[in-house]
């Protein structure tokens, strides 16, 4: 029998993505706190190699589709903080809440598109495990001129 942990694996190799090293925590706070049957994630970026893969606003420096993939970008970031909390995939039941914070340029509204590049990558690599509820908050400006920041709850075996 394949565990969840082997298909989520296998699934981000079909993806052609590889979980990166989870960035560290840019203050005096902890990346992740799991406690009774929850995982608390702090805001992730759209940060590759510890270093900001995207900058800027939507709808101003970012197209639309840059948002998105900086989205997806952060997303992953998320998997891997989960991956390193839970030491692999296998007590995740299911991501539940995702907290979408936008860097956006007045008058550009179509903040819930950008964050579809997260939800989406969470549905093709957590499938069944993926559902959760959504909230698109727009920010004048972000923490070091990123665009996205996912702030992340997820319900895990106790």
């Amino acid at each position: 029998m394949t565990t969840f942990d082997a298909t989520v694996r296998a699934r981000l190799k079909a993806l052609n993505l590889t979980l990166p090293v989870p960035p560290q925590p840019a203050g005096a706070y902890t990346s992740a706190i799991r406690a009774n049957g929850i995982l608390y994630l702090s805001g992730q970026f759209p940060i590759a190699d510890g270093k900001p893969r995207y900058e800027g606003r939507v709808g101003a420096e970012l197209s639309e589709e840059e948002g998105h993939a900086a989205a997806r970008l952060a997303a992953l970031n998320v998997l891997a903080q989960i991956d390193r909390a839970l030491g692999g995939f296998e007590a995740l039941v299911t991501i539940a809440r995702v907290e979408g914070h936008v860097s956006s340029a007045p008058g550009w509204f179509n903040h819930p598109v950008v964050l579809d590049g997260a939800s989406e990558l969470f549905k093709a690599v957590l499938d069944e495990r993926a559902g959760h509820t959504r909230s698109a908050m727009s920010h004048h400006q972000l923490p070091w001129n990123l665009p996205v920041e996912l702030v992340v709850t997820a319900a895990v075996q106790a």
